[in-house]
């Protein structure tokens, strides 16, 4: 099966920290990835310079067939990936579906065309997007007043209403509660699924690695040292000595 996302000889130093050393990578459509490491294993960096925050010092990026390295958030956005992030990118001063209209805009723009934001998107898709992420009840409340683990699920709401082909979330439970975490899991991953998008995911907790992924991916040192099925990776001697802690 041809990969959607991959990478090959992926590097990135900071000064005389290696952040990611050559990575190759190949991510399958349908896959559920989780990501995890340690604070500075690189798990930040490389979803970074997948999707154009940051710029390698060498390797490339493909991404549904293109190469992508190199190029803008905005551009990789519109090819279909969509991003969310440890600390939620909302419009605070908006109300929640205007959140997702500012957002849809820009499909817009991807077709050359632009028009007040009252008419740019579908309100369809809007209202369809807010009830998959289960916020059709704050529509009209401000962005700024929601609780975290619905900010979170705004955050992925807009990526989503783009139709993303691939969806890369960073660290989408910090923040929440842990009551919270499994339900909030639970409702991304449902409309992942609906719509049929790839997922990865960087995560801490254990427990919603275990439950969520099917496959996982764990840093050490700007590396991957060990990616397959979660099960397997978390009974690594490695991964258990320099993630999980003995």
């Amino acid at each position: 099966m041809t990969a959607l996302l991959s990478t090959r000889g992926l590097s990135l130093a900071f000064g005389g920290v290696v952040a990611a050393d050559a990575i190759d990578f190949d991510l399958a459509p349908g896959e559920r990835l989780a990501v995890v490491g340690q604070n500075g294993a690189g798990k930040t960096t490389f979803i970074n310079i997948c999707t154009g925050y940051l710029k390698a010092d060498a390797g490339q990026v493909f991404f549904a067939g293109h190469d992508v390295t190199g190029q803008s958030p905005r551009a990789i956005t519109r090819l279909g990936v969509g991003r969310s992030f440890q600390l939620p990118q909302v419009f605070g001063e908006h109300t929640v579906r205007e959140c997702l209209l500012l957002a849809s805009s820009s499909v817009q723009r991807r077709q050359g065309l632009w028009r007040p934001l009252a008419s740019a998107v579908d309100a369809h898709e809007v209202d369809a997007t807010l009830e998959l992420l289960q916020l059709q009840d704050r529509a009209n409340d401000l962005a700024g007043a929601l609780p975290e683990g619905q900010r979170k699920l705004l955050d992925v709401a807009m990526a989503l209403v783009l139709r993303p082909q691939l969806m890369i979330m960073d660290e989408p439970t910090s923040g929440v509660s842990t009551d919270e975490k499994h339900g909030l899991m639970a409702v991304l991953m449902k409309a992942l699924d609906e719509r049929q998008v790839t997922s990865i995911f960087v995560e801490h907790d254990i427990d919603i690695v275990r439950r969520y992924a099917t496959r996982l991916a764990a840093w050490i040192a700007g590396k991957i040292a060990a990616d397959g099925a979660p099960e397997e990776v978390l009974r690594d001697p490695l991964v258990i000595k320099n993630v999980i802690g003995e």
